[in-house]
């Protein structure tokens, strides 16, 4: 064998897998997007006229607005919780490692799990959160019947969902920090938060920054939740770009609409992690 093949020879897996299931899905997918398409039916060369409907879709720029909504919420309520839990679980505790792995056990476990079993929680007749209100003497809470609720909860349950592997995140992090800051530090009679503020949050940007970087990803891709919750509802409040994006696809098989709005929000995740990336780096 010629030896100036061999490495040609090494990279060709990766080289056949990039062409397969990356180069091809992302060309096939721009030219569907100057198509019309049911799959059934030959592909019909319709020019610009998905790009333009995307611009006309109201119910898309919602869906896009909904995740928004969500990622205001559960971004900050992920850091923040993850930051708090993370900060405790380094500390010398009793029962540590079980702690440590009970946070991270919601992490591994299906999401169509996790969903119905919160979808049990927040049921607003037999569910126990609402039970418990009743018993403390308040009225039940639509959490998923409330158009102004129902978002919101579905944040609160992603976090739960997630938050075991941003702790293990700032864990990292957090061991990372030279113990000899916090030492110099207590000699200067520094405080807690002084210690937090001055010392530790600066020593783990880069960890904050990968933490969001993930999360927005992570709460741009918002499918599994309101696909199983809500379906959603009601009144579309519920309804994330993904889950409409999919509904274009498999439910109305409009697939090259679909696959124009597809693209479309990719651009937009694309662009926020870059604004993301650059205010962190400039702020920290």
């Amino acid at each position: 064998m010629n030896k100036k093949a061999v490495p040609y020879l090494l990279v060709s897996p990766y080289i056949i897998h990039f062409l397969i299931f990356i180069a091809f899905p992302v060309i096939f997918s721009i030219v569907l997007t100057f198509h019309k398409w049911n799959i059934i039916s030959p592909m019909e060369y319709t020019g610009f006229a998905n790009y333009i409907r995307l611009f006309q879709d109201a119910l898309f720029l919602k869906s896009i607005l909904n995740t928004l909504i969500f990622l205001v919420i559960h971004i900050p309520l992920q850091i923040i919780v993850a930051l708090f839990l993370a900060e405790v679980l380094n500390q010398k505790i009793h029962l540590r490692g079980f702690f440590r792995a009970a946070f991270f056990l919601p992490v591994v476990v299906s999401g169509v799990v996790v969903t119905i079993l919160w979808q049990q929680l927040y049921g607003f007749d037999t569910g126990l959160l609402n039970k418990i209100l009743v018993t403390l003497g308040f009225g039940k809470v639509g959490w998923l019947i409330d158009p102004k609720i129902a978002m919101p909860s579905i944040a609160l349950m992603a976090t739960w969902k997630n938050v075991g592997l941003y702790i293990v995140l700032f864990l990292v992090g957090l061991q990372t920090v030279p113990k000899h800051y916090y030492e110099a530090a207590d000699l200067e009679g520094a405080t807690h938060w002084q210690k937090f503020f001055k010392i530790t949050l600066p020593m783990i940007n880069p960890t904050i920054f990968l933490v969001v970087i993930l999360s927005t990803i992570g709460g741009f891709s918002l499918f599994i939740e309101p696909y199983v919750l809500t379906g959603g509802g009601p009144l579309n409040s519920t309804l994330s770009a993904v889950l409409y994006i999919y509904k274009q696809a498999f439910f109305y098989y409009h697939m090259g609409y679909s696959a124009t709005l597809g693209l479309f929000f990719a651009l937009i995740i694309l662009s926020v992690v870059i604004i993301q990336k650059k205010f962190i780096e400039r702020e920290v």
